[in-house]
């Protein structure tokens, strides 16, 4: 049985694998030259005063193979509809598989057999991929510090993807009997239980931190200067209140013209509220807003707007995941996945006697 799986599934792993062997070579080729290059530039362009100048310039290199960690991302969708899905559904929709059941291959052989050999391909494709793509892009994501602008394409939770992905595309496969709508539906399901663990899920597997400060007003319109105590934490909502705790804004801006996000600022004869809040207790000076299209707002208002932000009670209210729960949020994160595989696999087992006992 072994043998007849390696056959069916010899040529799409002979693809896959030289694939990666090619991508190996050529991340080989050039990421000592980027680990060179962070060295020479990067590491000494505080005493020269050209950090952002040299950053720009790693940064700028081998665009192409950065892509890759695009790539990466769609891998295990990939191997869910192209390897996972047809798996059964095509032997079911065709009938091969009474031919293989009556050679003395008991059903749950058959389908053990294709589900370790073609998903343990799935797994090692994306593992050996996400880690590659981690150790060459090391040097350009200690520059951009922004570990969980990245998190889908580095570390171990590729793994737990290709896992799901392949598990659903598998039990689509049994239940529906029809390999394109089980790939139609392994798609849209992995794309919708990806999306929903990356906006609700994973932001609240740990506890977050917060940091609370008094709204400041910048020099002109902007944003607030409340930022996370540590570079590369993941902000998960940067919001402004007023003295109830009632928000009133995002993102912590100051805005006069009242923008989508911002704490619109409205002054008519020296008076002056923030809307949501309430009126400002104090003067504002009088005359426009603004002198000129491109202007900063007039003088004295900046001190006024601060003075007003204050006495109301307004705050910034950041929350965020620490850098330090990166690690522990990729590890949950792959055992939820692999859990999720784990009951599909079992059900697939489930299915298959009940449906052909």
């Amino acid at each position: 049985m072994i043998q007849l799986a390696w056959r069916q599934f010899r040529a799409q792993a002979v693809v896959a694998f030289g694939l990666l062997a090619a991508i190996a070579v050529a991340l080989a080729v050039t990421g000592p030259q980027l680990v060179h290059l962070y060295d020479a530039s990067v590491v000494p362009c505080a005493a020269n005063n050209d950090c952002a100048a040299a950053e720009a310039v790693l940064t700028g290199r081998f665009r192409l193979l950065q892509g890759l960690g695009t790539v990466l991302v769609i891998v295990p969708g990939l191997a869910g509809v192209f390897w996972g899905a047809p798996l059964l559904a095509r032997e079911l929709e065709t009938g091969t598989y009474k031919l293989t059941w009556t050679q003395s291959v008991t059903r749950k052989r058959w389908l053990g057999v294709k589900l370790a050999l073609v998903g343990l391909s799935s797994i090692a494709v994306a593992g050996l991929l996400s880690l590659m793509l981690t150790w060459w892009s090391s040097p350009i994501d200690r520059v951009n510090d922004d570990p969980f602008g990245l998190f889908d394409e580095r570390g171990i939770v590729p793994l737990g993807y290709a896992a799901f992905a392949f598990a659903l595309g598998v039990a689509a496969g049994m239940l529906l009997r029809r390999t394109v709508p089980a790939m139609v539906t392994t798609l849209a399901v992995f794309a919708g239980v990806r999306t929903a663990i990356d906006v609700w899920v994973r932001p609240r597997l740990l506890a977050t931190s917060q940091v609370i400060s008094k709204l400041q007003m910048p020099a002109g319109n902007g944003a607030g200067n409340v930022t996370p105590p540590g570079p590369g934490d993941w902000v998960i909502s940067d919001l402004t209140v007023d003295g109830t705790g009632k928000v009133i804004g995002q993102d912590g801006t100051v805005d006069f013209g009242g923008g989508r996000y911002g704490i619109g600022i409205s002054v008519s004869d020296g008076r002056a509220s923030v809307p949501g809040a309430g009126a400002c207790p104090n003067k504002f000076p009088a005359g426009s807003l603004f002198h000129g299209a491109n202007a900063g707002p007039p003088p004295g208002m900046s001190q006024a707007v601060q003075e007003c932000y204050a006495r109301l009670d307004i705050r910034q209210v950041l929350t965020y995941q620490p850098t330090s729960h990166y690690w522990p949020l990729q590890w949950y994160e792959l055992a939820i996945f692999t859990g999720l595989a784990l009951v599909l696999a079992g059900a697939t087992f489930v299915w298959l006697r009940r449906r052909f006992a």
